[in-house]
C-alpha cells in the first residue's frame, strides 16, 4: 500500500494555471520512439508546444483538435533537444492512459479550477 500523498492548501492549488486547450499540431520527434511535440492552442494566451510520451497511446490523427486541460505554468524543459513547455494532463492505471478532455464547449484559455 502506498503511502498518502502529502496535503496541499487552496493556495498551493491556485499556484496551478491550467487551462482548457485545443490540440493544433502533432509530431514526431525525431530519433525517438515515445515521443510527439504537440502544439495547444490557449486562445488569447497564444500556443505552447510540449513534448509527451504517448506514442503507443495515441495516433497522431486521434490527437489532432483534441479538446484537452494544459498545464501552464510549469517550468520549461528540453526533451530530445525540442522545447517543452507545460503538460498535457492525464490519468493513468498500469500500461492505460487517457487525457484528460473537456466535455463541455468552453473556450481555448478558459481557467480550469
Amino acid at each position: 500500500m502506498q503511502n498518502p500523498p502529502e496535503k496541499v492548501t487552496i493556495e498551493d492549488f491556485k499556484k496551478l494555471e491550467m487551462r482548457a486547450g485545443t490540440i493544433v499540431e502533432v509530431s514526431r520527434v525525431p530519433r525517438t520512439e515515445k515521443l510527439f511535440k504537440v502544439v495547444v492552442s490557449l486562445g488569447e494566451f497564444g500556443r505552447k508546444q510540449t513534448i509527451t510520451g504517448l506514442v503507443g497511446h495515441y495516433t497522431a490523427e486521434e490527437l489532432m483538435n483534441k479538446r484537452i486541460i494544459f498545464l501552464c505554468n510549469l517550468k520549461e524543459a528540453k526533451f530530445a533537444g525540442q522545447l517543452s513547455q507545460g503538460m498535457l494532463l492525464a490519468a493513468s492505471e498500469g500500461e492505460k492512459l487517457s487525457l484528460l478532455a473537456l466535455d463541455r464547449d468552453v473556450s481555448d484559455g478558459a481557467r480550469v479550477s
